[in-house]
């Protein structure tokens, strides 16, 4: 088991959007511009969770591969074979404003390897000869259920590894990375393992995957308290915790801004996703264009994201926040041209650039929540996502029943701007007279208790909040997906 790593600082970054670095949180911003992602990767713990993320990432992406050609296979229907794909991010509601205070209430490292092993047993249940397709559709929907709670619980596990901070939002750039590269990499080798074994053979890998995942969680990381010291009479039932921590979340305006800014770009950015098959089949470039269409997006986020990271400091990565969110949504118009195959290309790769936004988002997110409800807040803000981009996508397919290509795409990208623009207004108004930043019920960020175990304060993390106590701060940064 690894030594307490990575900094404890002395309070979460300061939410006003047009701030700069954060002080007191963990390496001076010269520092951490300079080691970029090294510095990320010098935590050992976060060298475990990069691993297993790595590991059930690529096992998400080969298992909804493989499971569509089983459906398929069996079914030989294509509305059976979309249903499996759509089954990837409708649950999401479910488990994220269902279970979402799972994430707070019991041990991070104890949920995180629950959650991988859970969704390895439902790898395997799909593996069993003669499944019905409604139980693999239902064991589908039991993978996805459980995505956004693993995700919002590492993305709080983040901030106990690494702290506050650079670091922090370093570590999350990286998340992300591996989101887009897992598409890229998963297709690819998904594509050849089912051209070479049965889907139920590449099932079963993917259920070492996520067992492999669970036990890098397992032996990396260290055991950790529940962040919700709340216990035995003071405690409410797991349901009602999770809708009445989600209401307290919606109820506090710079929240709901944030999660407004954190969900409505990847929305509009997947229309013109949505879409591309029917473009390329209008444009009858073939599967090899078809397939270069999909892997553009993925393509200029990984390097965006990649770029700003290694190149750009904390002030700079902020400042490119709202730009950025406008900027994602914009090169939709360029499909009122039709443009051939290599301009489509071009667009879509600037589509994913728009991804460093989340740089921003990220550190003021933080900032605004109290430290006992990051991970669920994380959670809601994940399911969020996906489920407000799994509605753009359906919404977006039952447009083009009715208009052409060249308008519902375009039509995106205008209607995404206007909706961007509003959220921004309403961010900026939040971050008005909260220079600290104050989550729901008024709770200044930082002012909470430390909790042991954290690791040492690093040289130049700044003073510690009187009565912090000794150990970890109690403001943590957590995750944003795409993952």
């Amino acid at each position: 088991m690894p030594s307490p790593s990575g900094p404890a600082p002395s309070g979460r970054p300061p939410a006003c959007p047009e701030g700069g670095a954060a002080a007191g949180a963990g390496p001076s911003a010269g520092e951490v511009r300079a080691d970029g992602y090294r510095a990320v990767f010098a935590v050992p713990e976060f060298r475990f969770v990069f691993a297993a993320h790595l590991l059930s990432s690529l096992g998400v992406v080969v298992c909804e591969i493989a499971l569509t050609v089983l459906v398929f296979r069996i079914t030989a229907s294509p509305l059976m074979s979309a249903l499996t794909f759509a089954l990837g991010l409708l649950p999401y509601v479910l488990g994220g404003t269902l279970l979402s205070a799972v994430a707070d209430r019991c041990p991070a490292r104890r949920v995180l390897v629950v959650c991988d092993v859970l969704c390895a047993l439902a790898a395997a249940g799909m593996v069993l000869p003669g499944t019905p397709v409604a139980v693999l559709l239902v064991l589908r929907c039991v993978i996805a259920a459980i995505a956004p709670v693993f995700a919002g619980t590492r993305a709080a596990t983040l901030g106990e590894i690494l702290g506050g901070g650079e670091l922090f939002v370093l570590g999350r750039s990286v998340i992300r990375i591996v989101n887009q590269s897992a598409q890229l990499a998963g297709f690819g080798a998904g594509g050849l393992l089912l051209a070479l074994v049965s889907p139920a053979a590449v099932l079963a890998l993917t259920a070492g995957t996520f067992l492999g995942s669970a036990l890098l969680l397992r032996l990396g990381t260290l055991a950790r308290p529940a962040r919700d010291g709340a216990r035995g009479e003071e405690r409410v039932a797991l349901l009602g915790a999770s809708l009445g921590g989600a209401r307290r979340l919606l109820a506090d305006r710079r929240v709901r801004a944030l999660l407004l800014l954190s969900w409505l770009p990847p929305a509009f950015v997947v229309v013109p996703e949505a879409l591309l098959i029917p473009y390329a089949d209008g444009l009858g470039v073939g599967p090899a264009g078809m397939g270069l269409l999909m892997c553009s997006m993925p393509v200029g986020a990984v390097v965006a994201e990649s770029l700003a990271g290694s190149f750009l400091g904390p002030r700079a990565r902020t400042r490119l926040t709202f730009p950025m969110g406008v900027f994602a949504v914009l090169p939709s118009l360029g499909f009122a041209a039709q443009p051939s195959l290599g301009w489509a290309v071009l667009l879509l790769v600037l589509t994913g650039t728009g991804i460093s936004y989340n740089f921003g988002v990220d550190r003021w997110f933080v900032a605004a929540v109290p430290d006992a409800m990051l991970g669920q807040a994380m959670t809601v803000m994940q399911a969020g996502r996906m489920t407000v981009m799994g509605s753009a996508m359906g919404l977006a397919g039952a447009a083009a029943e009715y208009a052409p290509l060249r308008v519902v795409m375009p039509a995106a990208g205008v209607l995404g701007v206007v909706c961007v623009l509003a959220v921004i207004r309403e961010v900026r108004r939040t971050a008005q007279g909260r220079p600290g930043g104050t989550g729901p019920g008024g709770r200044r960020s930082g002012a909470g208790p430390v909790r042991p175990g954290a690791g040492p304060v690093r040289p130049g993390a700044g003073p510690v909040r009187p009565g912090a106590g000794p150990g970890r701060p109690g403001s943590r940064y957590r995750n944003l997906r795409h993952g």
